[in-house]
């Protein structure tokens, strides 16, 4: 049953990383990964119990006679609530940060971007769009914000080339600032979960490289773009039917939103809370403040349609199945034993993390980005420091405590593996779908480039090493 589970999560992945090609659903291939998966686990509970936690299943008997009704009520509420919550975390982070971006968006909060971007010089817009891509993205997801910025180059640029490399710099700058921080992107916000990164000492390590993986390929899109950008005339979109705010009020909303994300990591830290309920606490102040600055609107019809965020329709849903599909499924061939074994068989064979993080962001670019940090991360548990002295290699052992190495370059590497191939990551598959990019054309004039800035990235990680 171990074999057909793992089977079933290759089976899955083979689907998710061809998905572009045969329009496979990824979210319906890791929902389905990860109910069937859990589903035949609990077939087979007893043998998967005895194996993987005798001690904590003998303790819950007690007194009472094993039979295969204990087992399922063991498995339920001693195991898979575990990977429920998990999941769950992940999923009320990303609701709450999507419902922030919603409800800015709604009050026209980002239509300041559009002004700032509006440029002839076509370097000076590239830039900007890489920089004001990358600080957004690492504070929101990473399909949010590149939906985002897409939609504000299809308004200014009518040349479909030149909207082609600038998606391109959004997709980069997008992943990188994604990377940077533990609120930025999926993999870096079950890192703060777990307890394996602290949320500073993550974006301080982080930080060069991703501004180096960022600035090479946007410095080198530049130079195929000619100085004088062909612009096309753009209109601020009239909001007196679904909202009244003026100038400033639109800041105070920009900067209550915003800001509060800034404000999660100290929020966590003081309340040791889970980051997603200081997401809501964000969500519900940015709410109230919406509700009161438009409680008089010209159309009512339309403020009725507002009341419920965009966010919530089917395709940002989508995303969100995918991540809980994704951790069920890795979860439960976790809990069958199959990545402990092979967790084992790569200390014995491979034994250097920089290995495994060139490995991880080649899986990257074909695999979701996700999918593949999750993956790489469930290898090896967070190591306490107390105990690292018990350990006869202890050098190798300490990659993976808290703040180890080992948890900054899966993230890293897997995050960058997206920017090499579009199919990588969400974002990407949506530049994909947007402006009709063949994968050829990425490879040729972004893809290299990408490749050789996250080598550098990776070789000042490794210097920075050192320095820790």
């Amino acid at each position: 049953m171990t074999l057909v589970i793992v089977s079933i999560l290759i089976i899955g992945y083979v689907l998710i990383s061809t998905g572009w090609m045969t329009n496979v659903n990824r979210a319906a291939v890791a929902v389905f990964m990860g109910t069937v998966g859990w589903v035949l686990y609990i077939c087979y509970g007893t043998d998967f119990v005895l194996a993987q936690h005798p001690r904590e299943y003998s303790d819950f008997l007690m007194g009472v006679a094993p039979n295969p009704e204990n087992v399922k009520h063991f498995i339920s509420q001693n195991i898979f609530l575990d990977y429920v919550g998990r999941g769950a975390e992940i999923a009320l982070f990303l609701l709450a940060t999507m419902s922030i971006v919603e409800i800015l968006n709604n009050n026209g909060c980002f239509d300041f971007l559009t002004e700032l971007l509006y440029t002839r010089s076509s370097k000076k817009m590239l830039w900007l769009i890489s920089i004001v891509t990358f600080v957004i993205s690492a504070n929101l997801d990473n399909l949010t914000t590149t939906t985002m910025m897409l939609v504000i180059i299809h308004k200014i640029l009518a040349n479909r080339r030149q909207r082609m490399l600038y998606g391109s710099a959004v997709i980069i700058a997008a992943n990188c600032g994604g990377a940077l921080t533990v609120i930025g992107d999926p993999t870096g916000l079950v890192l703060w979960n777990i307890g394996a990164v602290d949320a500073s000492d993550f974006s301080m390590y982080l930080a060069l490289p991703c501004l180096v993986s960022m600035a090479l390929p946007v410095w080198w899109l530049g130079r195929q773009l000619p100085e004088r950008v062909e612009t096309q005339g753009f209109a601020i979109p009239y909001r007196g039917d679904d909202t009244n705010l003026n100038r400033w009020q639109r800041m105070l909303m920009l900067f209550l939103g915003i800001g509060g994300l800034w404000f999660i990591p100290t929020f966590h830290n003081i309340t040791k809370l889970s980051p997603f309920l200081g997401a809501l606490c964000v969500l519900s102040m940015l709410w109230v403040v919406n509700e009161i600055f438009n409680r008089r609107l010209m159309d009512v019809d339309k403020m009725i349609q507002r009341r419920i965020p965009r966010v919530l329709q089917y395709g940002v849903i989508q995303m969100v199945l995918f991540v809980l599909g994704i951790m069920f499924a890795v979860g439960v061939v976790v809990e069958t034993g199959a990545v402990s074994t092979l967790a084992q068989w790569i200390d014995d064979n491979v034994h250097n993390v920089w290995i495994l993080g060139i490995v991880s962001g080649f899986f990257g670019s074909v695999l979701d980005t996700f999918a593949t940090s999750m993956s790489f991360v469930s290898l090896h548990p967070v190591v306490d420091v107390a105990n690292l002295g018990l350990w006869a290699d202890s050098d190798y052992v300490g990659d993976f405590v808290r703040n180890g190495v080992y948890w900054k370059i899966i993230a890293y590497c897997s995050a960058m593996g997206g920017n090499m191939l579009l199919i990588g990551s969400v974002s990407g598959l949506a530049l994909m779908k947007m402006e009709r990019i063949r994968l050829g054309w990425y490879l040729r004039n972004v893809g290299w480039i990408c490749f050789v800035a996250w080598l550098i990235g990776l070789a000042i990680m490794w210097g920075t090493t050192f320095i820790y």
